[in-house]
């Protein structure tokens, strides 16, 4: 016979079905109960520490202090924190042993890790580092199978990309999206793509005056320096895959005004120059939009949603959904950020655009707070909608016993950092202490 809980949760399950079929704007409402139902009763199920000061592996001291934690990445059941200082260390999941920790990715007693990027192409972490040995100038870029990580043998890796040289202002960028790498050898002042599966090189663009490039699906954006009489700025639409140009033109610039970015999401511009109107322009014919500046102030990042043709501009606490009519969408119900400043680290956005079911995760100030009460040991972590702007799940303290609630509360304060492992349906959070928290239900 069934117990009386069970007949209840069957209900339950037959009442949301039952809604679903019958209610108006039913799929939306139903993906969104489930939203909620899957962050209900989140709460802090473990804590790792990424401080050893005793750790073989660091020799140079300020390794040796408590750090922030400034990114977290998830390759499956392997959770990588990255410290500001400039160490990583690799935890296994749910491990039941007393010492979560794997080890530290640092390979050399004097390197410092600036970065992480997860391949999943090949189930490989890539580092990012500087050394000691030449004033932490030039980057170094390392792959290591999680495989080795778990065996707790960093040093198993491989150097990648070792005829390039990566001194400042040389960078690497990353582009999970296209499948590429994009490096830039400021002594040679060459840009090279290369492959993310076996990171082998594809093409060079070796044209000086290029100033700088941007990344979209299938495509890339060259900018280069801006005409002599500062009227326009010449621009590139390449093909990523072979580099062929597909079109040039000639943007026109106010002469006098600086210019605060130059983007592009497929076929769309959006140029911004200080003090005037944002411009959308449609590179296949031409068409131009502005909205005024008053209406679009210079945000501080971008967040470009392919699937949904949308875009979110950050500025101070706020998020702002536009499409490319010049249009706010959305206006979140219960979602201002921690930062007064977009920290990127402190957002997630989950990968079912397609569905327009994305959700945006973000280390937040709490409803109650104000900016003239601010309580700075007080901030929770909430789940939005990003097409519709609901408010759709919260997670703060306030579940299980009076110590559980204190050990929730002090694990979010002055989070630096946060990941969602949509595969494992688990959010982990890093602090200025370099303690890593793990949230699920």
């Amino acid at each position: 016979m069934k117990s009386l809980t069970t007949i209840k949760k069957n209900k339950n399950v037959l009442r949301r079905l039952l809604g679903r079929e019958t209610l108006g704007k039913a799929s939306t409402s139903f993906s969104n109960a489930s939203i909620t139902n899957k962050f209900q009763n989140f709460c802090l199920r473990d804590s790792f520490d990424t401080h050893d000061p005793k750790a073989s592996e660091l020799r140079l001291s300020f390794l040796k202090k408590r750090s922030k934690i400034i990114e977290i990445v998830a390759a499956k059941d392997v959770i990588f924190a990255l410290t500001a200082a400039g160490t990583c260390v690799a935890f296994k999941r749910s491990c039941k042993q007393q010492n979560h920790r794997l080890c530290f990715l640092n390979t050399s007693p004097f390197e410092v890790i600036r970065s992480l990027f997860y391949n999943k192409t090949n189930n490989s972490i890539i580092t990012v580092s500087v050394y000691k040995g030449d004033n932490f100038s030039s980057l170094v870029c390392r792959s290591t199978s999680v495989e080795y990580i778990k065996r707790g043998e960093p040093s198993a890796g491989f150097q990648l990309f070792e005829s390039e040289s990566l001194k400042y202002p040389g960078f690497v960028e990353f582009d999970d999206v296209n499948g590429k790498v994009l490096t830039f050898s400021a002594s040679e002042k060459v840009y090279k793509i290369w492959d993310l599966k076996n990171y082998q090189p594809l093409y060079s663009i070796t044209d000086e005056l290029v100033h700088e490039i941007k990344i979209s699906p299938g495509i890339m954006l060259l900018i280069y320096q801006k005409s002599a009489d500062g009227g326009h700025v010449p621009l590139k639409v390449i093909d990523i895959e072979n580099g062929s140009v597909l079109q040039s033109l000639k943007q026109p610039l106010h002469r006098t005004r600086k210019i605060d970015f130059i983007e592009q999401f497929n076929e769309k511009l959006l140029i911004k120059q200080e003090g005037e109107p944002l411009q959308i322009v449609d590179i296949r014919n031409g068409e131009r939009l502005e909205i005024p500046a008053t209406k679009f102030l210079t945000p501080s990042a971008f967040i470009f949603l392919y699937e949904v043709q949308l875009f979110l501009a950050f500025r101070h606490r706020h998020i702002a959904v536009w499409n490319f009519r010049g249009e706010m969408v959305t206006q979140f119900e219960d979602h201002t950020l921690w930062n007064t400043d977009c920290n990127t680290n402190n957002i997630y956005i989950t990968s079912h655009q397609a569905s327009k079911r994305d959700l945006i995760i973000s280390y937040c100030k709490p409803t109650r707070c104000s900016d003239t009460d601010y309580n700075p040991a007080q901030g929770c972590i909430h789940v939005s909608n990003i097409v519709d702007g609901r408010s759709l799940a919260r997670i703060q303290p306030g579940i299980g016993l009076q110590q559980q609630q204190q050990q929730q509360q002090l694990a979010l304060n002055d989070v630096t950092s946060l990941f969602y492992n949509e595969e494992y349906n688990e959010i982990y959070t890093g602090n200025k202490d370099g303690h890593l928290h793990v949230w699920s239900n």
